[in-house]
């Protein structure tokens, strides 16, 4: 037997196959020399190193393990092999620890199996990439779901460190969301706020916030104060956002944030400061007057609104103006609400302003009795739409006057009598298809309107009117010739 032993000895150290290692593994187990049969196995997984190391050496180690009844032997060596062997070369290894805990482990033990080949997974993804980080983020989930704060730190660390090669947002976007999902773990799962703290303040310092911000980052930090009530240190983080690099969001969650903790002085400074920072923006004025009057300061939001619409340079003017209207009418001062109307039609006519100015002459409040006033109202109503018809028709507007028309007529339908809609309906144009020529020397067909009351258009209706008469008469006497030959 020992010459036998010398000569496996030999053996495996001139040809190192995995299939020799297991035979004189074999040969000794066979002789129950279970301490040796272990030491030939640990020699080989020595010897072969990872880059030589064969699956079926783990497997031959883990079954004699599980004929010796020794399982967390058996288990050691499976997890053992997988971390040491690439996804490629050890899909059989897999198989097996697959099998062994159905037979041998509980529900934990198969869970693990899942989650070993998910670590392996993602070790292998940033090997190739270390900045992937939507892999680093999936493994952190991974590991959370594992419930090892330690471990969980470890790789949170491991992944943070990964720090982008350039100082462009699209690249700095993912991973700043590993750092808010390491505060939330430390917060939440770990219950260590001082930790979770030190993780938004370092990345706070980490951002190169000269060139790029995000404001997520500080409203969570500030967010997180509040929920440790340190209310002081939540206003100095928004404080120091908005000195630093204001930004619309950073802004908009401040003055939440003081909304909610009803701190109504605070919030009308951050709205000062806010229009300092951008006076453009119609919908930070609109906020702020409609916080005022929320507040019954009824004469604040006038004058915040009156400030608006004067300003020079507005993104989106309309939705100041519309907002103004729909406040005076909210107060029931409908006589402001007209002469805002007409204010805004020294700046603009566009049709829906006119057919806007109609429309809430129509919607003016009466009591259910007063008839009177119900007829002023639609009396009012039907002068607007008249003046914005002229208007349209001095200037030659067609596809205005048109659209301005078929609201008239809609208005008429609802409120007029049988004179009104029929004077309506005369004015109404004609759509006529025209030819034109174009620069390039083609011809194009196109469609165009021809008001009744438009002179200039007079003598094109008389023709297309007479065509049409010519058009009718050929084919009245077509139909008569083939009824004579039938």
């Amino acid at each position: 037997i020992e010459r036998a032993e010398a000569i496996f000895e030999r053996l495996v150290y001139v040809h190192p196959e995995p299939k020799n290692w297991l035979r004189w593994a074999k040969f000794e187990e066979e002789l129950n020399h279970i301490d040796k049969v272990r030491d030939i196995f640990t020699q080989a997984i020595d010897y072969l190193g990872e880059a030589h190391i064969d699956q079926k050496i783990f497997i031959g180690f883990a079954k004699f393990e599980t004929r010796m009844r020794e399982y967390e032997r058996t288990r050691v060596i499976y997890k053992c092999g997988l971390q040491a062997l690439p996804k490629n070369r050890s899909q059989g290894l897999y198989d097996q620890y697959t099998q062994f805990e159905k037979q041998h482990g509980d529900g934990e033990g198969i869970e693990n199996v899942i989650i070993t080949k998910r670590r392996l997974k993602y070790d292998a993804e940033l090997r190739e990439n270390s900045r992937n980080y939507d892999t680093w983020i999936d493994y952190a989930r991974l590991e959370e779901s594992t419930g090892d704060a330690d471990k969980i730190r470890d790789l949170y660390e491991r992944a943070v460190a990964e720090h982008p090669p350039i100082d462009e947002k699209r690249v700095w976007r993912r991973y700043i969301y590993l750092w808010l999902f390491y505060a939330l773990f430390e917060e939440t799962l770990a219950r260590d706020s001082e930790r979770a703290r030190k993780v938004y303040l370092r990345c706070l310092e980490l951002i190169p916030h000269k060139t790029f911000t995000f404001s997520k980052v500080w409203l969570q930090y500030a967010y997180f104060e509040v929920r440790q009530l340190e209310l002081g240190a939540a206003r100095k983080a928004l404080g120091r956002a908005i000195g630093l690099c204001p930004k619309h969001k950073t802004f908009k969650g401040y003055i939440e944030l003081e909304i909610q903790l009803r701190e109504f002085d605070r919030v009308r400074k951050l709205y000062e400061k806010y229009l300092e920072f951008d006076s453009t923006n119609c919908t930070t004025w609109i906020e702020f007057a409609k916080l005022e009057r929320l507040l019954g300061e009824t004469e604040r939001a006038r004058a915040i609104y009156e400030i608006a619409v004067d300003q020079t340079v507005l993104d989106m003017p309309e939705l100041v103006w519309k907002s103004y209207i729909d406040f005076e009418f909210d107060e029931e001062e409908y006589q402001n609400a007209r002469a805002l109307y007409e204010r805004l039609l020294t700046y603009t006519s566009h049709v829906k302003v006119w057919v806007s100015y109609a429309q809430f002459e129509t919607s003016i409040p009466v009591g259910s009795g007063d008839s009177a006033a119900r007829e002023d109202n639609i009396r009012h109503a039907r002068n607007i739409f008249d003046r914005a018809d002229k208007h349209f028709k001095e200037r030659n507007l067609k596809d205005e006057r048109r659209l301005l028309l078929e609201a008239w007529q809609e208005f008429e339908t609802e409120y007029g009598t049988e004179e009104s809609r029929k004077e309506v309906d005369e004015k109404m144009p004609k759509r006529v298809k025209k030819r034109r020529q174009l620069d390039d020397g083609t011809w194009e067909e196109y469609f165009d309107y021809i008001f009744p009351d438009d002179q200039s258009q007079m003598p094109n209706l008389k023709l297309l009117s007479m065509a049409h008469k010519w058009k009718q008469k050929m084919e009245e006497l077509q139909n008569g010739g083939k009824d004579s030959s039938g």
